[in-house]
């Protein structure tokens, strides 16, 4: 645990209720956009954060939602559980109460656009990719000291997406282009120039059916063993990589448009989420894909392209960021068979993300919608900004955040739907952003340049 919830009992400051998340919608008109989702999701955030009945018991048959610190700390002292200890349910409640906040420090600047940050599994490192080809790694617990500084081959445009390996051994990195570049992280060097010191291996991840057609890389993510890469392109597909057999396994023509975003859905690796232009989600199960090659199914509620995903980890429920300036929470259970088509068909306007503003009459469209939360608040133009549900350990998902076209970061909670945090200091455009797996830190990218450390006070790390 991190320095401010070991020191608890010596800072009074963090022991009183005011710490816990307040909504920023409340006294706003906006407020109405709120909601309190009734769903086993809600039920499963809480039963992760709940502490024992001992401690939120107030009299017989009623129960406070919310203990503060001091009696949770007093609880354990007294040994109310019968373990001596906290659970993690315990460690939980108290943990999702000290969220990131501001200023933030920063970690680095950058004369050029930031496009991705990402902590590692175990939060020891951090891997910053900008316009400008370069890659950074940097050690957390070193003091943020770089650990690996890469100049991206072949890069065209910019770094879409990096994927750093279950083992944390190697990182794979994409670009507009067919060929995803693997390096060594481990290595000595901490300088990495494509074959003048470290090798940078290829993966070519283009087919016979694409008969050398140039396409981009938007999204790759490492499957949990390591063994496979997934990833989404603009020539509409999704493809998988087989990096023990050295060779594509599999492509999916998944959607009508570019498919900006995929994932697997759990430890499995048998199910694939996908997000593409054309609005929709889609459910691939690879068990059944090559009897039928169509998806196990798809979600409908987005009236704009989808421009990122995260799965919760449970094969089951997952969000999306979509140009419709919305996120959404999907259980696929609801997914339907027969969806072919797309939402784009219920507007009667052009629009252009990358260069307009989203008109107001998109928010009020009636249009068939199997989500099963929608949160709203934060801007998607201009770039595939991302969305991530916070980490298991530290909030128990409680919460959903995303960067936004607005320079701020959002943060929302999943089961009222109010923003609870709006961290603001960058100029531009923030495209991605990342809570530490462990400790109330967040890092956001932005198009500034900056890399933007956000802490709870007391946070040394």
């Amino acid at each position: 645990m991190g320095y401010a919830m070991s020191r608890l009992e010596m800072n009074s400051d963090l022991l009183c209720d005011s710490n816990m998340p307040k909504s920023e919608f409340d006294g706003n008109p906006r407020a109405s956009n709120s909601h309190h989702l009734d769903h086993e999701v809600s039920h499963d955030i809480n039963r992760r954060s709940i502490p024992s009945d001992h401690l939120t018991r107030v009299q017989p048959g009623k129960r406070q939602s919310s203990v503060s610190a001091l009696k949770m700390l007093f609880g354990r002292e007294a040994n109310y559980s019968g373990r001596g200890k906290f659970s993690s349910a315990d460690c939980c409640h108290v943990l999702s109460r000290y969220l990131p906040q501001g200023p933030p420090s920063i970690v680095d600047q950058m004369t050029t656009r930031a496009y991705v940050s990402q902590f590692s599994a175990d939060g020891s490192l951090f891997i910053a990719s900008f316009q400008g080809s370069n890659i950074k790694i940097y050690n957390v617990e070193n003091g943020w000291k770089v650990q690996k500084r890469i100049a991206a081959k072949s890069l065209r445009w910019t770094i879409t997406d990096t994927s750093l390996s279950p083992d944390q051994r190697y990182l794979a990195y994409s670009s507009m282009s067919p060929i995803v570049h693997i390096v060594n992280v481990t290595s000595a060097s901490t300088e990495s120039l494509a074959n003048v010191n470290e090798i940078h291996e290829g993966l070519d991840f283009s087919g016979e059916d694409d008969q050398g057609y140039l396409f981009g890389i938007f999204s790759l993510k490492f499957s949990t063993d390591g063994r496979e890469i997934v990833a989404g392109s603009s020539n509409d597909s999704i493809y998988v990589y087989d990096l023990e057999a050295n060779k594509l396994s599999l492509r999916i023509l998944a959607h009508t448009c570019d498919v900006n975003t995929v994932c697997f859905a759990d430890e499995s690796g048998h199910i694939i989420f996908s997000g593409s232009d054309d609005s929709l989600c889609k459910v691939w199960d690879r068990r059944c894909f090559k009897s039928n090659g169509e998806p196990a199914g798809t979600l409908v509620g987005h009236l704009e392209g989808i421009t990122c995903i995260d799965s919760r980890g449970d094969g089951r429920y997952f969000i999306s960021n979509g140009k419709d300036q919305m996120i959404k929470l999907w259980d696929i259970r609801k997914m339907s068979s027969n969806s072919k088509g797309n939402n784009q068909g219920y507007r009667n306007y052009e629009w252009d993300y990358r260069w307009m503003e989203y008109p107001s009459p998109g928010t009020s469209l009636n249009h068939p919608d199997q989500s099963v939360a929608t949160y709203r608040g934060h801007a998607v133009l201009r770039t595939l900004i991302r969305c991530y549900f916070s980490p298991v350990y530290s909030t128990g998902q409680r919460y959903i955040y995303t960067g936004s076209h607005d320079a701020c970061v959002y943060i929302y909670d999943v089961v009222t739907g109010a923003r609870v945090r709006k961290l603001e200091h960058h100029m531009t455009t923030v495209r991605d952003c990342s809570w530490h797996p462990y400790y109330p830190m967040l890092v956001s990218s932005s198009w500034d340049g900056d890399i933007a450390k956000w802490d709870f006070p007391g946070n040394e790390l």
